[in-house]
């Protein structure tokens, strides 16, 4: 067993891990985020999507070691106090959850894209969310919701 210290969700966090533990597996076993769904586990379906230093990243592939010292948002860490992140609201208000199982890996890499330009094209949108498989929505309403959070962000600022 060793300590893992990091930053979750603006709050540092120490847990006792295994040094094979993946990072979704400490998430959601030994931290009980269950918003990082598990997938594949191979890093194909971006289910288990979060941030690490602002850069979305497959959990289900990723050393949970390698997050030490690190910065890591999960689903869970979007919402302000209850309140929905504009990008939350988005994909609401365009339908672009169904089962909800791919939605938090794509909503942080939704935010990921539009921390870095709030107003990317649609083709940047796609290649952005490429690394997601979802079965029930086909993919418009996301295009969609990003581009509504786009303007909710633009806005705000």
């Amino acid at each position: 067993m060793m300590t893992l210290s990091f930053n979750l969700n603006g709050k540092e966090t120490k847990v006792e891990i295994n040094p094979w533990d993946t990072l979704a597996n400490v998430l959601r076993r030994n931290l009980m985020l269950t918003g990082t769904k598990k997938g594949c586990e191979e890093g194909e379906c971006g289910a288990c999507t979060v941030l690490l230093e602002g850069k979305p990243v497959n959990s289900c592939i990723v050393p949970a070691a390698k997050v030490q010292g690190k910065k890591v948002v999960t689903i869970e860490g979007l919402s302000d106090n209850g309140e929905l992140h504009p990008i939350q609201e988005a994909f609401i208000e365009a339908g672009a959850i169904q089962c909800g199982f791919c939605t938090p890996g794509v909503v942080l890499s939704a935010k990921a894209l539009l921390d870095m330009d709030i107003m990317p094209s649609e083709e940047e949108i796609k290649q952005e969310l490429s690394g997601h498989l979802c079965r029930c929505t086909g993919y418009v309403q996301f295009i969609e919701a990003v581009k509504l959070a786009s303007a909710k962000l633009q806005k705000k600022n």
